[in-house]
């Protein structure tokens, strides 16, 4: 079975153990060490969903609206629900609980774009308290981590050009302009027509190599 085929085929356990650090959390000496929490699209809770949701709608549903995306919370919903789409839960650092709430989320997929094996980072949110604390990077980070260990090519995102502080921030990360994202179009009326998002790339040969080295240092 490919790759990708296999490991969005593992139990959700298999999967964390195989693809994922030993341990997720996040934090400093000086701050609360947040938990994160791997779950699938099947795996949430209705109150972990409709959180991730809210978040979505609370931060980029005007962004949507005005892009050539536009606006759907039904099909966002469906998107969300996705068989394949994991998502890395950021939950209050005091209350573990399942019934925690959920303050931020990353959602990626193994998938394929364009022929090529990815990992696909769907959205990332944080609510805004925790906001420049190192917690999306490190969530980037953990993704990353899942793609290299299952072996794709590259990570990818799509992210809406009137974003530049995400922008800042992917490049930041070492993520540059993808071969597949769309250019300006030039109409009949010789109006050029700018796209509203742009999509991203980063590759984890790098990653690959560096685990190697580890394991051979």
């Amino acid at each position: 079975m490919p790759r990708v085929e296999d490991a969005n085929s593992l139990p959700l356990e298999e999967y964390r153990a195989r693809f994922l650090p030993v341990s997720l959390a996040v934090g400093s000496p000086d701050q609360p060490c947040h938990c994160i929490r791997l779950e699938s699209s099947s795996s949430m809770s209705t109150q972990q969903f409709e959180d991730c949701f809210n978040l979505v709608a609370s931060s980029s549903a005007n962004a949507y609206a005005a892009s050539s995306i536009g606006w759907s919370p039904t099909k966002k919903r469906k998107e969300m629900k996705l068989p394949d789409l994991h998502y890395l839960l950021v939950v209050n650092p005091v209350s573990r609980s399942a019934a925690s709430s959920v303050e931020g989320f990353l959602s990626f997929m193994l998938t394929y774009e364009d022929g090529h094996e990815v990992v696909y980072c769907y959205e990332l949110h944080l609510a805004p308290t925790l906001q420049r604390q190192g917690i999306g990077m490190h969530l980037m980070s953990l993704m990353e981590h899942a793609g290299s260990r299952t072996g794709v090519e590259k990570s990818m995102l799509t992210v809406f050009m009137e974003n530049e502080a995400a922008l800042r921030f992917y490049e930041k990360l070492g993520y540059t302009k993808d071969d597949y994202s769309p250019e300006p179009r030039t109409l009949r009326n010789g109006t050029v027509k700018m796209p509203t998002y742009t999509i991203l790339s980063k590759s984890l040969q790098e990653w690959a190599t560096d685990e190697e080295d580890e394991q051979h240092g």
